[in-house]
């Protein structure tokens, strides 16, 4: 009688073996489970960049608004007739502008024109 109960406690264990450990276990099906999530979230951020990408490649083609903005931001580059003011923090450099600066305005009437060296 007590071979008989260790046989069937070793085949218990046989059967519960593939049920755990094997191909479509339960931890083979928790770790497949965690990876089809962590894939989820990945393309849930890669489509919302490729939507941001999308509608910047759309205001570049159409408006002129977001290539001024480019413009300014990345080039430094300003209007005709703007003052450029930079404020910096300390010991940041400044930032070279793109933009030929105007030349000085003409003296005013009855002004001594400034000497040139």
């Amino acid at each position: 009688m007590r071979l008989i109960t260790i046989a069937l406690a070793v085949l218990l264990v046989l059967i519960q073996y593939p049920l755990w450990l094997g191909k479509g276990g339960w931890l083979s099906v928790a770790d497949m489970q965690g990876q089809v999530e962590a894939t989820r979230l990945k393309t849930e951020q890669l489509t919302a960049r490729n939507a941001k990408l999308a509608s910047e490649v759309v205001d570049l083609r159409d408006g002129t608004g977001a290539v001024e903005e480019r413009a300014r931001y990345d080039l430094g580059m300003i209007k005709q007739g703007e003052i450029f003011v930079q404020v910096l923090r300390k010991n940041e450099q400044p930032v070279e502008s793109m933009t030929v600066p105007p030349p000085p305005p003409p003296p005013k009437d009855g002004a001594k024109p400034a000497p040139t060296h």
